[in-house]
């Protein structure tokens, strides 16, 4: 794709490069009126860059990824990318829906993740340039073939980045599937506000009194613990660092974060999950979301990994917040349904709104 200029400059496109069967690949940059920028790749759904402004208005890649496609092709870490058709983990592989056994592909031991072996991380997308209220944004549909990783139905897919003149990324997803199916999408975004380092010095708040616990796998064992008193405790700002020195047996099992965090807010109802600061930037993230939860991961197996310009990502280079509904959804009745029908749409929509203090 030529490199094309729309909407006062707020968005271009150009070609990314090939996969190694020969696909095209487009990467798109969103700009706002504040100098606010993200890029976007139809590889994998994946947000590459999303700089943001400091407290003195300079602007820094607040996550992590790389500069060149061929390390995406080659990366198993998920930087930035849509995941699905089940984002997070299900335990074995398997589920029974409506009475029928599923098998998906188990990807990572005996468990399936974030899609499998070829989940929506590494597609290639339909990617258009859109616009919205004064935003410039990115619809990317993929068509999920049926039995697709072990999925049943045909679900067409719609992922879309839009960045405001508020210096916010929304994030909308979308499905329709012919078959009963199951349906989990989020972006997998590592961030680090600072920029570089790590983020042990931010500070977390987390809108949710309950998480769930793990089993050794890293698969719920279907309670919803409390926080209270645990190092799962961020309903008031807490600094990751001094909450992972916590002694919890479900740090240890995870070496860190790895956890999903019930959001208090009622199932389905937009409101705010989390709120992410790094006080020597003083960049802010807030995270408002329609899901009913979401995935902290502290970075906890990043290990000397060459990033974008010459950085080195280590352990707790970056953290994802992942809005989301529960891993292991369709083994645990209590959880929130994940279930997709015909003739019925799945949406969700997340927000990522940035500042500065």
């Amino acid at each position: 794709m030529a490199p094309t200029e729309m909407v006062s400059g707020k968005l271009s496109a150009e070609s990314f490069g090939q996969t190694a069967e020969g696909m095209g690949v487009d990467r798109y940059l969103l700009r706002n009126s504040a100098g606010m920028e993200a890029v976007i790749t139809t590889y994998g759904g994946i947000l590459v860059s999303l700089k943001a402004p400091d407290r003195n208005g300079e602007l820094g890649d607040v996550v992590l990824g790389f500069d060149t496609l061929a390390e995406y092709l080659a990366s198993t870490r998920y930087f930035g990318v849509v995941a699905g058709r089940f984002a997070n983990r299900i335990a074995n592989g398997k589920f029974v829906l409506d009475g029928v056994p599923i098998s998906l592909g188990r990807n990572r031991g005996d468990n399936h993740l974030h899609g499998g072996f070829n989940g929506f991380d590494t597609v290639v997308w339909s990617g258009a340039e859109i616009t919205r209220d004064g935003a410039a944004g990115v619809e990317l549909t993929y068509l999920s073939r049926d039995g697709e990783e072990g999925y049943p139905g045909n679900l067409q897919a719609t992922v879309t980045y839009l960045l405001t003149e508020a210096n916010e990324m929304q994030l909308e997803y979308s499905a329709t599937t012919d078959k009963t199916t199951i349906v989990n999408l989020t972006n997998h975004s590592y961030f680090n506000l600072a920029g570089r380092g790590d983020i042990l010095g931010h500070e977390l708040t987390s809108e949710s009194d309950h998480f769930t616990p793990v089993d050794p796998t890293l698969i719920p064992t279907g309670e919803l613990r409390r926080v209270c008193s645990t190092a799962f405790d961020f309903r008031l700002p807490r600094l990751i660092g001094e909450a992972m020195q916590s002694a919890d047996e479900q740090l240890s099992i995870a070496g860190g974060y790895d956890h999903n965090f019930v959001l208090r807010k009622p199932l389905g109802a937009w409101g705010k999950a989390a709120r992410l600061h790094d006080p020597q930037s003083g960049r802010t993230l807030e995270i408002f979301t329609t899901q009913p939860g979401l995935q902290f991961y502290s970075g906890n197996y990043l290990e000397a990994i060459p990033g974008k310009a010459g950085a080195v990502y280590g352990k707790y280079a970056g953290c994802c917040l992942e809005t989301q509904h529960f891993p292991d959804s369709p083994n645990h009745p209590s959880f929130p349904s994940t279930i997709l029908r015909p003739g019925e749409q799945y949406y969700e929509k997340t927000i990522l709104r940035f500042s500065a203090e």
